[in-house]
């Protein structure tokens, strides 16, 4: 991703505009585009600010932290809880749909990972030692 143009760039941009210089000529001048030349006098005029808005960053977890009392309820309940579980789950009960790779995501955000270990790892017949005690680790 690109980075955004100078403070300085736009606030001289908007200063040529001011001046009486259409937004396309002072876009020219400039060498930048001139739907961002109309941006920037907008949100100047609207707002009285030159500074670039922030890019990037997470825009959707918001909607899964909604339901995070429900989420860790159901871990606490069924720690061997698959990810399609935890989809299917919200779903059935608040209708919203996830992938269970943003469920991943979620969880993953609280720290709340597979406990590997060596019952798990060994590859044999299961008569030989009992099931692992716990699947789901919390962060301390």
């Amino acid at each position: 991703m690109t980075r955004p143009l100078s403070e300085d760039l736009r606030s001289r941009l908007i200063a040529a505009v001011d001046g009486g210089m259409s937004r396309r000529a002072a876009a020219k001048r400039f060498g930048v585009a001139a739907a961002s030349a109309v941006r920037w006098v907008r949100a100047w005029r609207m707002t009285g600010a030159t500074c670039a808005k922030p890019q990037g960053g997470d825009k959707r977890s918001h909607r899964i932290e909604r339901y995070r009392d429900t989420i860790l309820a159901a871990v606490d309940a069924q720690v061997d809880i698959t990810l399609i579980e935890l989809a299917e789950l919200l779903h059935r009960e608040h209708g919203e749909r996830f992938a269970p790779s943003s469920v991943w995501r979620f969880l993953d955000r609280h720290a709340m990972t597979v406990k590997k270990n060596r019952a798990r790892q060994r590859a044999g017949a299961s008569r030989r030692r009992g099931a692992a005690q716990s699947v789901v680790r919390r962060a301390a």
